[in-house]
This record gives C-alpha cells, sequence and structure tokens, in this order.
C-alpha cells in the first residue's frame, strides 16, 4: 500500500512535469515587469535624472544622490538588469549611462501619471513648484521659435560639466552656484529663458527667483535639457563662447 504522504509528493511531481511553458506573450511581459520594477523606486528615478545629463561613475553618483557607494551601485545594478542603463570600465570605475531608447520618455510618463491621478503629487507640485514660480513656462515650441527670432536668451544654469556633456544650441552657461557673481554677463535687451535637468530640477527655479528680484525679464523653460534631447531637438556638446548676446540658432 502507497504511503499517502508519497501518493501527494508523486502528484505534485507529475504536476510540476506537465506545467506548460509560458507563453511569448507571457515572457514579454515579464519583460515588462522587470523594466517596471526597475523604474519603482525614488533613489534609480533621481539615478536616472543625472545619468540624463551624461554618463558618470557610480561613486560621482553616489555623492550627488546622497547614498553610500555600495547602495547606488545596487540600484544600478537593478537599472542594468531592467535594460534602464549600461556600464563600462574605464580604468578601475565603472561608468554608467543611459540605455539606448526611450528611457527619459519613459520618466517622463510616469509623471505625467501622476501629477493627472496621486492627489500627493498634485499637491506638492501645486505648493512647492508652482509657488516658487506662478508664471507660465516655456514650452519647447515656444523656446524653438523664439530663439529662431532672436527675441529670448537662454540659459543654462546647470554645473559646467553638464553642460560640456549636452546643451541646447545658444545657450550661455551660468551655473547657478556662480549665477549672482557673473550677473553682469547677462544682458536686458530679451527676455531669458532659464533651464536646467527637467521639471523637478530647482536650478532653474532659484535662477528665475534670483534674476527677478534684479530687474530681470525671466521665464523657466517647463521641462530640461533631457526632454529637449528626447524629443530629437538639436543639441550642442563642449564648451562654448559666453557671448550673452547669442539668441540661438537661426
Amino acid at each position: 500500500m502507497r504511503h499517502p504522504f508519497a501518493s501527494k509528493f508523486n502528484d505534485s511531481i507529475e504536476c510540476l512535469m506537465i506545467m506548460p511553458e509560458p507563453s511569448p506573450k507571457h515572457r514579454v511581459l515579464a519583460g515588462l515587469a522587470g523594466v517596471a520594477r526597475a523604474l519603482g523606486n525614488e533613489h534609480r528615478l533621481e539615478i536616472i535624472e543625472h545619468l540624463a545629463q551624461g554618463e558618470r561613475s557610480v561613486e560621482a553618483l553616489a555623492a550627488m544622490v546622497g547614498l553610500p557607494v555600495a547602495n547606488a551601485s545596487q540600484h544600478l545594478q537593478q537599472l542594468r538588469r531592467g535594460g534602464v542603463v549600461v556600464a563600462r570600465r574605464e580604468g578601475r570605475q565603472i561608468v554608467y549611462r543611459l540605455a539606448d531608447g526611450p528611457v527619459v520618455g519613459a520618466v517622463s510618463l510616469l509623471r505625467q501619471i501622476a501629477e493627472l491621478n496621486l492627489a500627493e503629487v498634485r499637491t506638492v507640485v501645486s505648493d512647492y513648484y508652482s509657488n516658487m514660480d506662478a508664471l507660465e513656462p516655456v514650452t519647447n515650441d515656444e523656446l524653438l521659435l523664439r530663439l529662431q527670432s532672436g527675441t529670448a536668451m537662454l540659459l543654462d544654469v546647470r554645473p559646467q560639466a553638464e553642460f560640456d556633456a549636452g546643451h541646447i544650441p545658444g545657450a550661455l552657461n551660468l551655473p547657478l552656484a556662480t549665477l549672482e557673481a557673473r550677473i553682469a554677463e547677462i544682458g536686458r535687451e530679451r527676455e531669458i529663458v532659464a533651464y536646467c535637468r527637467g521639471p523637478y530640477c530647482i536650478l532653474s527655479f532659484e535662477a528665475v527667483r534670483l534674476l527677478r528680484g534684479k530687474g530681470y525679464r525671466v521665464r523657466r523653460l517647463d521641462l530640461g535639457f533631457p526632454e529637449w534631447r528626447a524629443e530629437g531637438r538639436p543639441i550642442e556638446t563642449g564648451s562654448t563662447d559666453s557671448d550673452p548676446s547669442r539668441g540661438g540658432p537661426g
């Protein structure tokens, strides 16, 4: 007589043996879920924001997001497994960049969904960001038209290393940390449009507050450099001259 436990064990083994393979659809959905898991952490989203400015070492990213190097490395491994970032070795350092594809666009979609459907996010955006700058920001399309017509001066307030890695053509780079000391380099003939890392980056908000306090006409770009580039718009790399009379591409 078979032992009842042996019978149950054998039945379980038989069930496992006849379980069907996942369908192609479910295999793809599992991959999508892996990408979603990689994006599902506020520290990893902040890392993506920094990598959208240019490639960075693990140590540099850890300092930027305020994490121990070991923790930052774990987050980067999650992003790598999700196909969001890629890495290369440079001497003893591991350097990361965003993977090919619409990574910035995916984060932008998350932002739009959250601002539309999550009350807490709407409240923060309204109470904090909107109160910092009540004037309507400039859209990418409006900025391009104004640069082409020469009616705006473009100001990039990110650190110089980020500017050199990529910036909107015609921009003058005055990092926020040096803006007040170099304010004489900015003319008053045209309205200034200031931009930085993205819609939640406070550098451009602070630049607008400072310049308005000095009597300048200035507005923010509503998004930032990564979104500009993600839309396939023209960019430049490297340092440029600091002639503030430049209005942008003709």
